[in-house]
């Protein structure tokens, strides 16, 4: 019995040890969602509309060629996957590399990866993927000048032809306690799917009536579409960094609360070991007494 009780009191400080750290990182976490919340609901407005005007001016814009809008002969695709440089976040990083294991149009033969997020990077590699670029540092406090450099390598590769597809992978920021993994179509930019969930807001005169360029529609192209991706790459960053520590809040939480219950456990348990033992040794007490009677 007291090697029971020994053993469930290292347990029990074991257990409150490691709830001391939950707690505190949960504190950690809290503080730093509270500034990336406010930085990615204050930038969203801004990226939202860039996708919807864009996808506008590619809805009212009839035969165009540009190798944006067109795919090329290569079968490969790149993706974009933003994940964390840490873990310790629940499922954040396992939710958004899914996207990518269970989507039977990517395999490592026909995708590399530009990784930013030690996390994923390091997931992808160990299932074979190429990892294209390695941009892990970016997550840390992510700058629009990321954002530019990932998508003018992107852009440049697609237009060299070594890709016919690119992706962007990320978890987007609804609220602190909901973060939705998402996979977004770059390029080839199609006009049917950037234009229809407009379709329903656009009335039918402005259907008809075609977009007027100046200069041509193809050098215009060329000036918003790279301005376009880094928009969209740049608002993926923010909100996959409110979403890492919005994560991370929830998990470090639902890690106290287990330490918690967990240690009244085993305070129950450790009473009723120590219980047992005075028992008997008053019982041993008694029968020791009644022998020299």
């Amino acid at each position: 019995i007291m090697a029971t009780m020994r053993d469930i009191k290292r347990r029990k400080e074991s257990v409150s040890s490691t709830g001391q750290i939950t707690k505190a990182m949960k504190l950690v976490a809290t503080v730093k969602l509270q500034k990336a919340k406010n930085r990615a609901e204050s930038s969203k407005p801004y990226f939202d509309q860039m996708y919807k005007t864009v996808s506008s001016i590619l809805s009212m814009s009839k035969n165009i060629t540009h190798p944006y809008m067109q795919s090329n002969d290569s079968a490969k695709k790149a993706v974009i996957v933003i994940t964390s440089n840490r873990g310790l976040a629940g499922g954040y990083n396992a939710n958004v590399i899914k996207l990518l294991t269970k989507d039977e149009r990517f395999s490592p033969d026909n995708t590399v990866i530009y990784a930013v997020g030690k996390k994923g990077a390091a997931t992808f590699s160990r299932l074979g993927y190429e990892i294209k670029e390695d941009y892990s540092e970016a997550i840390n406090s992510p700058l629009f000048a990321d954002a530019v450099d990932i998508g003018r390598t992107v852009l440049s590769a697609y237009e060299n032809g070594e890709f016919g597809e690119i992706y962007l992978a990320y978890t987007v920021f609804k609220n602190t306690v909901t973060h939705i993994p998402t996979l977004l179509k770059l390029l080839p930019m199609s006009v049917e799917e950037e234009s229809a969930s407009e379709d329903e807001k656009v009335s039918d005169i402005d259907k008809l009536t075609l977009m007027n360029y100046e200069p041509e529609a193809e050098e215009a192209l060329e000036m918003i579409v790279p301005k376009y991706i880094n928009s969209l790459v740049f608002g993926a960053l923010v909100e996959a960094v409110a979403s890492e520590n919005g994560a991370r809040m929830q998990a470090m939480d639902s890690a106290t609360n287990n330490a918690e219950d967990m240690i009244a456990d085993l305070t129950l348990k450790y009473n009723r070991a120590r219980q047992g033992a005075i028992t008997q040794e008053l019982t041993e007490i008694i029968a020791g007494s009644a022998a020299v009677e």
